[in-house]
């Protein structure tokens, strides 16, 4: 079987977080992961991208932690894919299947109404899925929910509790969402990781999309010693 991380985030890229891309690429290798799809924080939520920079110069901010991880991943022989984790208010939604002349060419993600941006990721080909939806934390205001335009839900999240997890996994059962797992590794030091595993070998972020979509594929959740 081939493991996959479908969640984590980069320091050159995501400010919260301190692994660099190269750090990430090595420790989901070290880990016999065959892959990893690096989801950095979208350019509208808590990213390293100066809000002051022009567009096209924070668009290539956005790609520079996956470009590490990916050139990392390259020498090792770990598959390395793009996404980005896009933010409404706290509420985090896993984007995934778009690249860099998208984003180029649609600097209105910035300012559009969440249902208008998912609805422009799906006319585009791309995959909305719903991270860690009943996170509860200081900085949330409250628990925002769009079933009907979500195509799944992170079931599984590391980084959160059982009972969210639990309630996130009911959401998606409600609403016919498929199942998705990841670690929200920010820091390359979590033992307890997350995702997705498969027969076939991932070819590239549109294969990825294809196999969720139909159901090719089983989610995970393990401890790792460090």
């Amino acid at each position: 079987m081939n493991r996959y991380e479908t969640h984590c985030h980069t320091s050159e890229s995501s400010a919260c977080a301190s692994a660099s891309g190269e750090t990430q690429a090595k420790f989901y290798k070290a880990r016999g992961f065959t892959g990893i799809i690096v989801t950095d924080h979208f350019l509208n939520g808590n990213t390293t991208a100066p809000w002051e920079e022009q567009w096209e110069n924070r668009v290539d901010i956005l790609f520079r932690g996956y470009e590490n991880a990916k050139e990392t991943g390259d020498m090792l022989g770990l598959d390395v894919f793009f996404g980005w984790e896009y933010t409404c208010g706290g509420t985090d939604f896993l984007t995934y299947g778009l690249d860099r002349q998208w984003l180029l060419a649609h600097p209105e993600t910035m300012t559009l109404h969440p249902n208008d941006y998912f609805d422009l990721v799906h006319d585009s080909g791309g995959l909305i899925v719903h991270a860690h939806p009943f996170r509860e934390a200081g900085y949330i205001d409250m628990i925002r929910l769009f079933p009907r335009k979500c195509d799944g839900c992170e079931v599984i999240n590391s980084c959160r509790t059982d009972f969210e997890n639990t309630l996130a996994k009911q959401y998606a059962d409600n609403y016919g969402m498929f199942y998705t797992a990841g670690s929200d590794n920010h820091h390359a030091e979590q033992n307890r990781l997350s995702g997705i595993e498969t027969h076939e070998k991932i070819r590239d972020i549109g294969h990825f999309i294809d196999i969720l979509k139909n159901g090719n594929y089983k989610i995970f959740d393990e401890y790792y010693n460090k």
